[in-house]
């Protein structure tokens, strides 16, 4: 990947890179094979999936409802995996769900989109198959499930203005559901990686108003609303999903009503392979028999140091991710042991985090509204601080060996954080002790103190803060566009005029916040074809072996076309997979 070090704004083929060639070679792994003879059988199925996240509870799923035998094998004592933790967002374009709604799509708008996004990084013949069989998983999961969804109106695009591209979005998310259909295997859901605040039941859009609350009429009215659905449960005696949770909580559901059982506590230590052809999976107890396939679905491997070391820029760990903890990549190096091929290792679902004494904290809202600003190492701004998520650290690690992106700091004022929601802090509440004593945060009374605080010359932050204020009251960012997309303006204050992104920072006391880079999940891992089968190097099929979700390499190869773009394509990819499995696709 490449990026523009220059202060214009980067453009998404510079940030995003041109070729996926470069820095994804691996070693040829030998085939390692365990022997069927020394090993326990612990049950026969046609189809053995790895993995209890969006992508393997939808190919489980699929093969029950296509008439084949199908188990579940789980590392963790929860189902669930990142897709429970997650806000759920779903980008498959031409959803029934989006088409019922209004939404202006098109199957040509969303080739063209795509191909606009990815470029030459994924074959046309995967992107085709996603967009192909999308809108058939939406449909497929509501009648074999009790999910139903709510498209997330007016959640951008991330490059609206690509062709194809709808600035009101194409994002969908997961319906209330109520936990008790799950009876005791609600218990053994994976939590979410934020709590709802108590009371409320709240959807992955009403964020966006939320964080609006004290200064916002529609803001205010979300807030009432979302306190008005959790009462609501509460007087019916209900156990409210949404999000990661519902979508987790539907998906089980139905392999509840289709009989597939989920083993927890079973993780993947090999593949079985006999003839050349995967026929099972070993866990440490024994063996799981696959008279059709095996599917892999089991995440990618954000939480393997040594993986990230070898295929990674630095500074790299394991301290910033929000992956599920179980997720180190043991599908991927199982695969890799019979031969399989990866890719993107290089990369994943990148996006600025706060390093929290508990946890990191994906920095979605507070680094776009305005009345705030990221500077580097040298007290300068280097990025449109709108972009999409994925973007910003991309241009992170690009201009870091040259120009220390990494940390890099939100700074905001006082005037700031009297209007907006920062994580679960509400306007004017001080921020806990430990942010300050571990680093994460930092208060002045002047931006000179800050910038001590911080390490950076207080003469550029005063530079850096000033240039900003001025291009703020004009409403116009010509150092890095911010407020040029309409992306950029999702999560900002629709009050602030002229440009909802951009507001002087003047009140004191100054914030700042360290930002490094987080993700959701690594993207990288097995290659596979348009229908989910793994591939070799030399594209050859290793017959037996399916790959969806991050255990396989993206089929949004360096990119990012939207909210949803990790569990949409799980999801399609999980199905297709299964279908193929059948001899249904």
């Amino acid at each position: 990947m490449t990026g523009s070090p220059d202060a214009a704004r980067p453009t998404r083929r510079q940030v995003l890179g041109t070729s996926v060639a470069a820095g994804l070679a691996v070693a040829t792994v030998a085939p390692q094979t365990a022997r069927a003879a020394d090993l326990p059988l612990l049950g026969t199925y046609d189809v053995v999936v790895i993995g209890s996240g969006a992508a393997g509870m939808t190919a489980a799923l699929t093969a029950a409802k296509q008439g084949l035998t199908v188990v579940v094998l789980e590392k963790a004592p929860t189902f669930g995996g990142s897709a429970a933790r997650s806000g759920a967002g779903i980008w498959i374009p031409n959803n029934p769900v989006i088409l019922a709604a209004g939404v202006p799509d098109t199957p040509a708008k969303a080739a063209a989109y795509l191909a606009a996004v990815v470029g030459a990084d994924v074959p046309v013949a995967r992107q085709q198959a996603f967009l192909a069989h999308g809108p058939a998983v939406i449909s497929f999961v509501m009648a074999n499930s009790p999910l139903r969804f709510r498209w997330m109106e007016g959640y951008s695009d991330y490059y609206p203005e690509l062709p194809g591209g709808l600035p009101n979005g194409r994002s969908i998310e997961p319906d209330y559901l109520d936990g008790h259909i799950l009876g005791a295997e609600l218990a053994h859901l994976n939590p979410s990686y934020m709590e709802v605040p108590d009371g409320m039941v709240v959807f992955s859009a009403d964020y966006k108003w939320l964080t609006l609350a004290a200064v916002s009429v529609k803001g205010l009215a979300v807030a009432t609303e979302c306190l008005a659905r959790g009462t609501k449960a509460l007087t019916l005696g209900q156990a409210p999903l949404t999000m990661g949770q519902s979508l987790a909580g539907g998906l089980r559901k139905g392999l509840m009503d289709a009989g597939v059982p989920v083993r927890l506590n079973t993780p993947l230590t090999d593949l079985l392979v006999e003839s050349g052809t995967v026929t099972g999976a070993v866990t440490p107890a024994g063996l799981y028999r696959a008279r059709r396939a095996v599917v892999v679905g089991s995440g990618g491997f954000e939480h393997n140091l040594a993986m990230r070391t070898q295929y990674q820029r630095q500074p790299i760990g394991t301290d910033w991710t929000v992956g599920a903890k179980e997720n180190t990549g043991d599908g991927i190096r199982a695969g890799q042991r019979v031969g399989a091929a990866l890719g993107l290792m290089d990369d994943a679902w990148w996006g600025p985090a706060i390093p929290l004494p508990d946890q990191p904290y994906f920095c979605l809202a507070e680094r776009t509204l305005p009345g705030g600003l990221m500077v580097n190492a040298a007290g300068g701004r280097f990025v449109n601080e709108a972009a999409p998520y994925s973007d910003v650290v991309h241009v992170m690690y690009d201009r870091n060996p040259t120009d220390p992106d990494i940390p890099a700091w939100l700074i905001v004022d006082q005037n700031y954080r009297n209007r907006y929601l920062f994580k679960d802090v509400s306007p004017t509440f001080t921020f806990p002790d430990d942010w300050y004593s571990s680093g994460a945060a930092h208060k002045a009374w002047t931006v000179d103190a800050l910038a001590t605080a911080i390490g950076v010359a207080p003469a550029a932050l005063r530079a850096t803060v000033s240039r900003f204020n001025s291009l703020a009251l004009q409403g116009k960012d010509p150092d890095f566009h911010r407020g040029d997309s309409a992306y950029d303006h999702y999560y900002t204050d629709p009050s602030v005029l002229p440009n909802s992104c951009l507001a002087p920072l003047w009140l004191p006391p100054y914030y700042a916040f360290r930002i490094v880079p987080g993700d959701l999940g690594t993207k990288g891992g097995l290659v596979t074809d348009a229908r989910a089968r793994v591939l070799r190097d030399d594209g050859t099929v290793i017959p037996g072996l399916y790959a969806a979700g991050n255990a396989s390499a993206a089929v949004m190869g360096h990119s990012y076309a939207g909210a949803g773009s990790t569990i949409g394509p799980a999801m399609t990819f999980g199905y297709i997979a299964a279908k193929d499995i059948a001899g249904t696709l």
